[in-house]
């Protein structure tokens, strides 16, 4: 156990733990703006497809129900613009994090094989590499990336932790360049639904691949645009040659969606007006936090898209969370997400409404 549990680093978010304390004793309670976790109701509809579909007393398949999977080829289609979807196109998975930390292994990644993710990025980019003992780097631009031993290739758009949007000539001239060298790309997509200054696009459409999805992969996730965090809910789309064998592989290692999950993906992708509200809830909260954190000294980077303020006041990330600690805040320091996080902080928009307001009024 020692020798895999070895190779990961420190769980980052134990380090907030006596800022956590800090900003918990403030008289008036703790905002934490630290997780971009949920805090809203699921959705009526949805709650209602998983308790009518609770009965569930044989094991559900890996691939899912053909209802799921019409379910997210007609989204895939409605809603990226992707064309000619069939079911060998698509693979529910059992959260998007599990695909993250998982897939280099199930992809038969290993020592001398790299992988490579944007140098502000999600920690469990990382940690999938280094389950897999691969190699592991961080880019500014992928096209700059030496292409020998490139296995695989993480695009996020929007960005977690910056918001940042890659733009459609990006994605296009990035998935270019990954196919010219034979690279795997896989884009985490999981906050496409909640672009602000943005309107992000998807490597699905054909505007950016060309009517073809060869060497491609969607993440796309049911947790932020449904508030689905606690069913654990996502999905994979893109290159049958890739999910093919990913299904085989996750079959023999039993990576099942609950049955009951299933029902409710199936209930969450075919409406689109709970996902008009919450996007107007955090839309709502945004601008509250932007304004607030402006007049207090921040200043915001990015931000255009994503649950999240990519925000600095030019010192370093722990001496911003320790501030805003103070005042009851919990945020998350920027060099969770890499190096160059170092004197930034994420502040996520999952709070409720009185809880984003008693943080306005303290800044």
């Amino acid at each position: 156990m020692s020798a895999v549990s070895d190779r990961l680093p420190t769980f980052p978010w134990d380090k907030l733990t006596p800022y956590k304390a800090t900003a918990a004793a403030h008289p008036d309670g703790i905002v934490d703006l630290s997780v971009g976790t949920p805090v809203d109701p699921v959705p009526e509809l949805i709650q209602k497809a998983l308790v009518a579909a609770a009965d569930s007393p044989g094991y559900p398949t890996v691939w899912g129900t053909p209802e799921l999977r019409d379910a997210i080829t007609g989204w895939v289609e409605r809603r990226l613009g992707a064309r000619d979807v069939t079911h060998h196109h698509v693979l529910p998975v059992v959260g998007s994090k599990e695909l993250v930390a998982w897939l280099p292994t199930q992809l038969g990644l290993g020592p001398g094989d790299r992988v490579a993710y944007p140098r502000l990025a999600y920690p469990t980019y990382e940690v999938g590499a280094r389950l897999a003992r691969a190699e592991y780097e961080v880019y500014d631009d992928p096209t700059e990336l030496d292409p020998a031993g490139l296995k695989l290739l993480w695009l996020n758009s929007p960005s977690n932790p910056t918001g940042k949007v890659l733009s459609k000539a990006d994605l296009t001239r990035i998935v270019a360049w990954a196919r010219e060298h034979g690279v795997l790309l896989f884009s985490d997509e999981c906050y496409l639904e909640l672009g602000w200054e943005a309107d992000p696009v998807s490597v699905l459409h054909p505007d950016v691949n060309g009517g073809s999805y060869d060497g491609i992969v969607a993440v796309h996730s049911l947790s932020k645009r449904s508030n689905l965090a606690g069913y654990r809910a996502a999905f994979l789309a893109g290159d049958p040659a890739v999910l093919g064998p990913l299904l085989e592989i996750r079959k023999h290692g039993g990576m099942m969606t609950p049955a009951p999950t299933q029902a409710a993906v199936i209930a969450a992708l075919g409406d689109d007006d709970h996902v008009r509200v919450q996007r107007e809830r955090y839309a709502a909260r945004r601008e509250l936090l932007r304004e607030a954190l402006l007049a207090h000294g921040f200043r915001i980077e990015h931000s255009e898209a994503s649950l999240y303020l990519w925000a600095t006041r030019g010192e370093s990330c722990w001496d911003t969370v320790s501030h805003l600690a103070e005042r009851g805040i919990l945020v998350a320091p920027g060099d969770f997400y890499g190096p160059a996080g170092a004197e930034f902080v994420r502040v996520a928009l999952t709070a409720t409404d009185e809880r984003v307001a008693a943080a306005v009024r303290r800044l």
